[in-house]
């Protein structure tokens, strides 16, 4: 008898879970629980979440959708299907974004006497101050371009704001003046220093304005030839995805550069317009931009709510959340004393950015100027524009040491800065390595080596978050510094893949992508399904970005039918679908969006009572199983992984930002639950911490032979 085939398991599409995610940082921007100011800057991170969804996952379905018919089939799903439906999604939310500015933050921001007015608010009083600032500080940043005849084509820059012009009823006084003329400018708002202008203020009472309208109010000044001027904004995204050869054969610097380049001129992915534009000035950009009706979205009079992150200060910390200073970490030094040090002592795990990133500067500026230290290996995803690791690294190769930074110059949108410092490093004398053949680096590792007793020893900076003091503040992250030698031998093992690009194997204790990772998550879930057919508790808990490699899903799947018990927290994309009966039933889902952005990757394993507990760089994508470089660590030290444990059960328990598959918020209808706010709860904890253990002995030094200071390098 033939036996029917098995039903595929049930996947939720990539992008419409994307957007899921970004449907609960919207959930922020509309709740009334989060201080007002904050929830502007959740506006602002919805606006720059979608902008980078059109340029990237947009425009690539938009070159699908361009494929031939036979090669369009073999990729499963219909990616005309899959865009119409996204697009259907965007719309919805970007109603819903705009009605909860319309009705629930303008209306409270009056309440709260700050006032954000458009040009038809002004007063006569403030109409005279806008006048005499638009002369002072506003109007030689104007560069108005006709859409005439005499134009053949027209440029528009990626992610910036173009204001329109309609000039009607001409005054007449010049022979020849057309009845009628379009043009368009850009908003100068990085030259002005900021997209809003404050007004004073009157008492209690904070005005602001839009530069747009700052510019709208004066409009017919700086056309005095017509009576009437229409203005309208509109912006345009364009396909940000690098068409480059993944390969460090030549010099991929000049092609990434080059690439960069064609960003700027790439596909339009998305026309922002708005609807209240006169259809012959928007006929007349679509004319000379050439962009095409399919590329067409209707937004709103504002686009780049992303600005809203330099809103001003108005004076109102009531309005924003209370400060969290970052703590003292409880084992490292806070004073002058050694880090290496400490290390040599204990593991000591790092959790940003509720404790400092400045123990991480410290480590590598310590090491930079010890002249025991022969070597420095650090691997660069994202940097920060002033970068003190960085900095550190010229440092520490001036002074003569062996420093390898490895640079992932395809880390998208973060390339130009981690250009820039490539090219300090190597001018420092930096063995400088861009990249691997087909992969992307985004495992966080810092190797030092030191001389100590005429033995090298090391010690390393294992990570979840990137080496950027700016990321560090808002994404909540770990970082274990450590010397022991199970883990610090095999991070050398990593640098020397960098180095000399053999495949590495036979890894003990680091999970290593792309070599062995997926095949020991597979081993380590297979071990939870046996345990949990001998009848003994079986259980996973898993903290990730994003759940979408098709593979894993179905070996959780498969775990779920063998009665695993199994925990996913996931911030953003899941392709997985919980609690389906006959595939998934054993499986529960949450996600938390709060004040910082989760980033960290745990992995925990009940491994019959001796559970294992694994902190990663790497989401469970195929992107990074099997084309990063991505390292997963085991926490050896049993009071810190309960640490962990402890953090991750306070993220199980929260009631207050916690979501379930569907973003409904989870434990708010038990009334007489005690409220847990993971974040919060974790601030308190790490607090308490800190007060409670002593800090390690200020100015010891590492042990081992002393080396000679040398000069600094002029």
């Amino acid at each position: 008898m033939e036996m029917p085939p098995k039903t595929h398991p049930t996947l939720l599409n990539r992008e419409l879970s994307w957007l899921a995610f970004n449907a609960r940082v919207l959930q922020e921007a509309q709740s009334p629980e989060v201080p007002l100011l904050e929830r502007l800057k959740f506006m602002a991170i919805f606006s720059s979440n979608l902008d980078e969804y059109f340029k990237v996952r947009v425009a690539t379905l938009r070159r699908l959708v361009k494929l031939k018919k036979k090669t369009r089939a073999k990729l499963g799903e219909d990616p005309a299907e899959q865009l119409k439906n996204l697009l259907a999604e965007v719309n919805k939310q970007q109603e819903a974004f705009g009605d909860t500015f319309r009705g629930s933050i303008l209306p409270e921001l009056h309440r709260q006497h700050i006032h954000l007015l458009s040009d038809h608010d002004l007063s006569e009083t403030q109409r005279e101050w806008v006048e005499e600032y638009f002369r002072e500080k506003v109007r030689d940043l104007l560069s108005p371009v006709s859409l005439d005849d005499n134009l053949h084509h027209l440029f528009l820059k990626d992610q910036s704001v173009y204001l329109t012009f309609l000039l009607t009823e001409p005054v007449k006084e010049k022979k020849h003046q057309p009845d009628e003329r379009i043009l368009v400018m850009e908003l100068p708002t990085k030259r002005h220093g900021g997209r809003f202008v404050q007004l004073p203020a009157e008492g209690e009472e904070r005005y602001v304005l839009f530069l747009d309208d700052v510019i709208r109010c004066c409009a017919t000044e700086l056309f005095p030839q017509y009576k009437r001027v229409q203005v309208h904004a509109i912006k345009i995204s364009r396909d940000a995805e690098l068409d480059i050869q993944e390969e460090v054969s030549g010099n991929l610097m000049a092609k990434i550069k080059s690439s960069l380049q064609k960003r700027e001129t790439g596909y339009p992915a998305r026309l922002l317009y708005d609807p209240a534009m006169p259809n012959e000035v928007l006929r007349a950009v679509m004319q000379k931009t050439g962009i095409g009706k399919g590329e067409l979205v209707a937004g709103s009079r504002y686009h780049n709510f992303r600005d809203f992150f330099g809103f001003p200060d108005v004076g109102r910390p009531d309005l924003t959340f209370p400060p969290q200073p970052p703590l003292p970490h409880p084992t490292l030094p806070r004073g002058a004393g050694s880090m290496l040090a400490a290390i040599a002592e204990r593991d000591h795990l790092l959790h940003l950015p509720y404790q400092s990133f400045e123990y991480v500067t410290r480590f590598l500026t310590e090491a930079a100027l010890d002249p025991a230290v022969t070597s420095i290996g650090v691997t660069l995803y994202r940097v920060s524009a002033k970068s003190e690791v960085a900095k550190a690294l010229v440092k520490a190769a001036k002074q003569g040491k062996q420093v390898t930074v490895v640079v992932e110059l395809k880390a998208r949108f973060d390339e130009e800065s981690n250009m820039y410092w490539a090219e300090k490093l190597q001018d420092a004398g930096a063995n400088v390595i861009f990249g691997i053949p087909d992969l992307k680096v985004h495992s966080k590792l810092a190797l030092v080596t030191r001389t100590e007793n005429e033995k090298a020893k090391h010690y390393a900076y294992l990570s979840t978050g990137n080496f950027n003091e700016v990321t560090s503040q808002i994404y909540a992250d770990h970082g274990l510094f450590t010397a022991d030698e199970r883990l610090t031998n095999e991070v050398s093992r990593v640098f020397d893949y960098f180095l000399d690009r053999q495949a590495k194997d036979g890894f003990e204790y680091l999970l290593v992508a792309p070599f062995e990772l997926r095949d020991r998550l597979n081993e380590l879930v297979d071990r939870e399904i046996e345990l949990a057919k001998a009848g003994k508790d079986a259980y996973i808990i898993l903290k990730v970005n994003a759940l979408q490699d098709e593979r894993m899903i179905h070996k959780l799947y498969e775990a779920s039918a063998a009665g695993v018990r199994v925990e996913l927290l996931v911030r953003g994309i899941s392709c997985l679908i919980p609690q389906v009966p006959g595939q998934s039933e054993n499986i529960e889902q949450r996600g938390i969006v709060d004040r910082y952005l989760e980033h960290a990757r745990v992995y925990v394993f009940g491994n019959d009572g001796d559970e294992k507990v694994f902190v990663a760089s790497s989401d469970w994508m195929a992107r990074n199983l099997d084309r990063r470089v991505e390292v997963g660590f085991p926490i050896l030290d049993p009071k810190i992984r309960a640490e962990v444990r402890h953090l991750l059960d306070l993220q199980r328990q929260d009631n207050v930002k916690s979501r379930d598959f569907h973003n409904n918020f989870i434990g708010q209808d038990d009334k007489n639950a005690p409220q847990v706010r993971a974040q919060l709860a974790t601030y308190e904890y790490l607090k308490k911490l800190s007060k409670a253990r002593p800090t390690e002995k200020a100015g010891a030094k590492p042990a081992g032979k002393k080396a000679p200071r040398k000069k600094p390098a002029a």
